[in-house]
Parts: structure tokens; sequence; C-alpha cells
């Protein structure tokens, strides 16, 4: 009996329909199937687009017929982070505030995976207004499971897109990332997930009207995307990348690098900062290590990474400063409890002033500064996505020595967003029934770089979806 077509890979779903050896329609089917099968277990799936993928199939299927050749994504489907506007469907953030909020047109990364033959699916859930906390549950869907263990989260922000992806559900997510929220729900559902560099794919991140958000928003946030192979991300990268007009940020550089002369080297670092580091992502730091300097990298553990603990306060101070301005309006669409995850973030780092934010500006060119010259020594980084393996769902939240012990631990994910390097989070294996991982960090718009990386951590380690929800 053959696997069910949502099984395979992104690759191999594009590679089938493009040879006819299987309909766009059927391909989407199945993953419609497996979606009422599962996403009652998990409640990663929102807003479920089911007769306009099948149209959006269709058309391919046409297309074909007439002799078109369909593109490298031909008839994948994928999840849109809420977030994310999809034409014609709400835009709601998770709040129902925005249930109403229907998107016009596609947001860039949206219209370029479609480009390329992709079919978006369904919406998937995230915190509320993505600051409810790290845990992915929001006000109008509730919380979304982590298929390996229920009494953990799957991370967030783009955790509905990683467990979409980790179930079967779709081949790819489009989630986005200002701090780990595609890397940390990739870790803990064991999945794969980059990071791109900040101005590599185009974006517009618009919520309401032409206005244009604060520095905070503008630096920091990255579209990027979940698969569960590094093949697959690779793919989804080389659709994403590239300039819209719409995104005067997003800049033309070429896909891929010149090689590096010799073995390329790779910093080690399994405990930034020093605050301390759990033994099984120690170990998979060191397994993911190990898989390096078998595939022939120059790894070197190294003392620490440039200016942790300046990076992480300008990086809270720029965030801060940026909410506290509309704070009042946006803390009543977060619903009883919902703010209490920024409001300890506020409680505890003041906004800066005029004159400080000017300092701070600076003081980011400057850190950016620290790590160019880092990474031109160390081209690539090895070290954790999250310091723990995944935490119980809502401790961020809980209070002021839960949200401290999560921010210690994604801290390498904040400051690489703070910096604007790219990094792939990819699987080394299982440890006590739930997944680990690790992150590879470059230097800026050497993403094929890290994607090389991980894709040899993965021929060493494997792959370790699609999963069956427990229970």
């Amino acid at each position: 009996m053959p696997d069910p077509l949502w099984k395979l890979s992104a690759a191999e779903q594009a590679r089938a329909v493009r040879r006819g050896d299987v309909s766009a329609v059927e391909l989407v089917d199945s993953h419609l199937e497996r979606i009422a099968e599962v996403n009652p277990q998990v409640n990663a799936v929102t807003q479920l687009m089911a007769e306009r993928s099948r149209a959006a199939a269709a058309r391919t299927d046409r297309l074909r017929a007439q002799g078109v050749q369909p593109g490298p994504l031909a008839g994948v489907p994928f999840t849109v982070k809420e977030t994310t506007p999809l034409e014609g469907a709400p835009t709601t953030f998770g709040t129902p505030r925005f249930r109403g909020l229907v998107a016009p047109a596609d947001a860039p990364p949206v219209a370029r995976l479609r480009a390329a033959g992709a079919i978006p699916i369904g919406h998937a859930n995230v915190p509320t207004l993505v600051l409810a906390g790290m845990h992915t549950r929001s006000e109008l869907y509730g919380d979304t499971l982590n298929p390996w263990d229920r009494t953990v989260t799957p991370g967030g922000t783009s955790g509905g897109d990683a467990v979409a992806v980790a179930t079967g559900m779709a081949a790819l997510g489009l989630g986005n990332d200002s701090g780990g929220s595609v890397r940390i729900p990739a870790q803990f559902c064991g999945v794969a997930g980059l990071k791109p560099s900040t101005g590599r794919f185009p974006a517009d991140h618009r919520v309401l009207g032409p206005e244009d958000p604060g520095p905070a928003s503008q630096m920091l946030v990255t579209d990027g995307p979940l698969a569960r192979s590094v093949a697959d991300l690779r793919l989804a990268y080389e659709a994403l990348a590239g300039t819209d007009p719409r995104d005067p940020q997003a800049v033309p550089v070429p896909l891929y690098g010149e090689p590096l002369p010799g073995p390329v080297k790779v910093a080690v670092v399994a405990d930034p900062g020093g605050q301390g580091v759990h033994p099984a992502v120690r170990t998979a730091v060191a397994a993911a290590a190990d898989a390096l300097r078998d595939a022939g990298y120059d790894v070197r553990e190294v003392a620490d990474v440039p200016r942790m603990a300046e990076a992480l306060e300008a990086y809270g101070r720029i965030a801060v400063t940026e909410f506290a301005r509309s704070w009042a309006a946006v803390r009543t669409l977060l619903g009883p409890g919902g703010d209490r995850y920024i409001a300890m973030m506020m409680e505890q780092t003041p906004p800066a002033s005029a004159d400080e934010l000017v300092e701070l500006m600076g003081r980011r060119l400057n850190i950016r500064r620290s790590w160019a010259e880092f990474l031109h020594e160390y081209p690539l980084l090895l070290g954790p996505v999250f310091t723990e393996p995944p935490v119980e769902p809502g401790l961020e939240s809980r209070d002021r020595a839960g949200r401290d012990r999560v921010g210690a631990a994604m801290r390498l994910c904040t400051v690489t967003s703070f910096v604007g390097v790219p990094a792939v989070a990819v699987p080394t294996g299982v440890t006590d029934g739930l997944p680990c991982g690790v992150q590879i960090v470059g230097r800026a718009f050497r993403e094929d770089l890290c994607l090389d990386a991980a894709r040899a951590v993965e021929d060493r380690l494997g792959v370790l979806t699609p999963v069956d929800p427990r229970g």
C-alpha cells in the first residue's frame, strides 16, 4: 500500500505534479483529509480554505494539460500564519476584533509562494496579536497543542504552522520571526525553520491602514518558512527571496554566494552568554558538531558570541519604546491575561527617550559590526535554539520568574534577530520523547551556507516528522 500523498516531501509532491503522476487536486485533497483527521487533536489550522485550495489546484492541472510548465512548488499546500495577509481571508492576528479584517491582496511572501506554484490551504494559529507570549494560544482560536506531547508548548509565535507541517497537514508553513518565532516552534515540533537575513525576503508588515510600523517591527521581523526537511526549506527559500515594490527594504542579493576557501570554519557555543544550558540541549549541540566534523567542516569551540548582554538590553529597550505608544489600546485586544507577557516586560524595561533611542540605534549598528567581524572569522555559528527542552504552555506569562526563564532560554534567537543575520533550525533527534534541535547562524545574506550545514546535520542525524499526535 503506497504512502498517502501528504507524507511525501514538498519536493516529491511538486515533482509528482509536474510529471503528471498525480494531479494537484489529488494532492490538495490528500492534505484536506489529513487536516480533517488530525487538526481536531492539535488545533493548528484556523481558517481552512478547502474550496479555494481545490480551485487553485484545478487551475494548476488545467494549465499543465495545456502545456504550461508548473513552478518548482507545483501544487504544494502551505499554511499561512494568522498575521500574514492572504487575499480574500481575514488577517485576524488571533483576536476577535480583527475577525472582519479581510485582506485585499496577498502579502509579498504569499504571492511569491503562489508564483512558484504552491497553494495556500489555510491560516494557522498564533498567540493573540503575536504579543500574548511564546505559547500558541489565541483569544479567537484557543490553544494549539504540541503533537509530540500536549503537556508542553509547541512554541511560537509561528506555532500553528510548525504543528501543521510536523503532522503532515501542510508540506510548508509560512511564519515570521523576530526573536525565535520560527526557530523555537521548529525545535519544539521537530521540523526545520529558516530565519532569513533582514532584507532577504520582501514583506509588508502593516496591520491597519497605510501606516508602517515603528523601528522594532521594521528591523526585527522577518518572514520565514518551515518544512520537514532542509531540502524543502531550500525550495521555499529560493521561491521567497527577491524584491517587491511593496517592500523598499528587500534587496536584490544573489541566492548563493561565492564558495569559501578550504573547510568552512564553524564556531560552537553551547551556552551563549554563560547563563546555563540543559544537558539535553548541550548533547544536541555536541551531536550536531560531530555531524559537521564528519562532513568536513572545521568545527571549533569558542568562548562566547559577541556582546550578548548589550544586545539583549538594546533589543528590549527598542521593542518597549515601540509598544509604549499604543499599549493602552493594544492591551484591550489581548483578552483576559493576554497582556501579562508584554506588561511584565514593560514593568522591567522602561521605554527610551528620544535621545536614548538615537543612542540605541547607534549601539545596534556597533553590535552588528562586532557580529560581522566574528562571522568574518567564523562564517558559521552552531548553538542552541532554546536552551531547554520544550516547556509547559504559558510559562512565560505565568509570573516574572517564568518570563525571565523563557527569555533567557531564547537568548541566541533574540540576539541573532537583533543583528539581522540568517539562521536555520534543524532537528538532531529525540530525547525523553521530545524533539531536540540546534540552529546554524551565518553571515548576512549567506543563507546558503546555513542551509548546506543544516543539510549535513540532517543527513547524519535524520528527519523526525511527520508525526501523529499522541493521545
